[in-house]
């Protein structure tokens, strides 16, 4: 515990941060869910036809993963808030409108019966009894929805959004459980209170208090209700700031979501800030390579860094080949003539995939090569990294290549594998060539005898449209050409993912060290 505080004194400034981008995604969301969910019920209580099929809507959208949902998102309206915020309102909906509908929906016939006879119309009745009665009912629905936000917006950092999940992703990645409960605790923390208010604004509201209204009440609410007004109006102003990646006075970089992505990241957002004029917003840990190559197409981002193999298998489609420069030159091909991008000079590490196993296991069965491991296989379970095991140049070309099939595979995702692997719950892993937790945990990995893994360079990508509007780019991005050899990369992320030192940091002390900055 006194680790996390030291943390948590360490990083109070990133943390206060994230906390409230968190607070308002998540209040946001919530509101938007409000002003559409609430109508939606009221509608659907007057036209009965249409509850079953917009009740039953809003039922599948809760039955599909978030991530999913995001998924299928990004490539309609890209990375940032605004998928995240898409996808938290989508899943607020159904509290809300479905215990609007229950509430209005199950008051007393007499009731209604007795509003009618006074002369009320349907409106009138509406206002003056149905929804004071259902206000209850409606306002679980909120609190429901409300906590539900907090939560589910901790993936938010999974598309760029920020909030505090990107303490929580960041934490799974290196194996930092300091990080991780710097993200999860204030989540924790801002649920309960968000509850807790909704609660105390159900209680202030409440019908049965409605006669006890005093004029400075009604003023407040009238001022609550200008306040939600403001809140939207800064909201629309936010989602049009976010949308307009590639202004002319601004380059966005991205990365992917593990921690040679964010140091590269951060080198590129450095070296362009210290050498243009340009100001840089950094859009790190964006997921996997869907995620990022999305958001760099859409124009959400500028430039990354990606992977020659990655590029041929994995975007291109092509079966891996083992040939570095036939894969720089044709990825380079593919990319200027079908995406409109340009990639740029290596920076000098082959960062490949590698299977590893604990010492102990390799001295067991006499693993040296991944020849050696295929005769064991059935005999081993395998704990890969989510993505490795649909690719072909993972495992399914892997075991395909060696004839190879282990007992069983059981994916975790980031640096969680390296636990699975230590705490003997599996006992093979994928792994990065440059990976700094293979030092951190002493692994044997295992020699690629029959040359499989296709090359991993790292090459930065731009936009082309980028590059002609900004020039100089092309040059600054350069200057880091062939400085990163695969030694000082596996340093890099040691120092990241065993020492603790912040990705920015690092990448900054190396660019001092090359000369690159002052």
């Amino acid at each position: 515990m006194r680790s996390f505080w030291s943390y948590l004194t360490a990083n109070y400034d990133q943390v206060f941060s994230l906390l409230g981008e968190h607070l308002y995604l998540s209040i946001i969301s919530v509101l938007i869910a409000i002003i559409i969910g609430i109508p939606l019920g009221i509608l659907i209580s007057n036209e009965q036809k249409l509850s079953k099929p917009i009740i039953g809507i809003t039922n599948v959208i809760q039955a599909v993963p978030s991530l999913a949902l995001l998924g299928f998102i990004i490539p309609f309206i890209g990375i940032g808030s605004t998928p995240a915020i898409v996808m938290v309102v989508l899943y607020s909906l159904l509290p809300i409108v479905k215990n609007t509908y229950t509430g209005l929906t199950n008051i007393d016939k007499d009731i209604l019966e007795a509003a009618k006879g006074i002369g009320l119309t349907k409106g009138q009745t509406m206002k003056k009894v149905q929804l004071p009665l259902a206000f209850p009912m409606i306002m679980a629905g909120i609190r429901i929805s409300a906590v539900t936000a907090v939560g589910l917006m901790t993936i938010a950092a999974f598309v760029g959004a920020g909030g505090l999940g990107y303490l929580v992703f960041s934490g799974v990645q290196t194996v930092d459980n300091n990080m991780i409960l710097a993200g999860a605790i204030p989540a924790c923390i801002l649920a309960l209170l968000i509850d807790f208010v909704v609660g105390k604004l159900e209680s202030k509201l409440y019908y049965t208090n409605k006669q006890k209204q005093t004029s400075k009440t009604k003023s407040k609410a009238k001022k609550l209700a200008i306040a939600t007004i403001a809140i939207m109006l800064v909201a629309a102003g936010g989602f049009k700031a976010y949308s307009t990646a590639n202004a002319k006075d601004k380059i966005v970089i991205g990365s992917k979501n593990f921690s040679e992505q964010l140091i590269l990241g951060n080198m590129l957002a450095d070296l362009i800030e210290a050498k243009t004029d340009l100001q840089v917003e950094r859009k790190l840990n964006l997921g996997g390579s869907q995620v990022a190559f999305s958001a760099i197409k859409s124009g959400d981002i500028d430039a990354y860094v990606e992977y020659t193999g990655t590029g041929l298998v994995n975007i291109l489609k092509q079966q891996p080949e083992s040939d570095s420069d036939k894969v720089y030159q044709y990825v380079q091909k593919e990319f200027k003539q079908k995406y409109g991008i340009d990639l740029l000079q290596p920076l000098g590490f082959n960062n490949t995939y590698a299977l590893a196993v604990r010492q102990d296991t390799a001295k067991q069965y006499g693993l040296n090569t991944i020849s050696d491991l295929a005769k064991v296989s059935g005999n081993l379970i395998m704990g890969p990294t989510i993505e490795f095991p649909n690719r072909k140049d993972g495992l399914i070309g892997l075991s395909k290549a060696y004839n190879m099939s282990f007992k069983d595979v059981k994916a975790v995702d980031g640096g969680l594998r390296y636990t699975a692997l230590k705490n003997h719950k599996s006992d093979v892993i994928d792994a990065f060539s440059t990976d700094g937790l293979l030092k951190t945990f002493n692994l044997k990995v295992l020699k690629d005898d029959q040359h499989f893994f296709p090359p991993y360079y790292a090459v930065p990508i731009i936009k082309e449209e980028t590059l002609k509007e900004h020039p100089e780019l092309k040059k600054v991005i350069n200057s880091l050409s062939g400085k990163i050899t695969d030694e000082k990369m596996r340093e890099l992320n040691y120092k990241v993912d065993s020492l603790k030192q912040s990705p920015a940091k690092v990448a900054k002390d190396f660019l001092k060290e090359e000369g690159l900055l002052n």
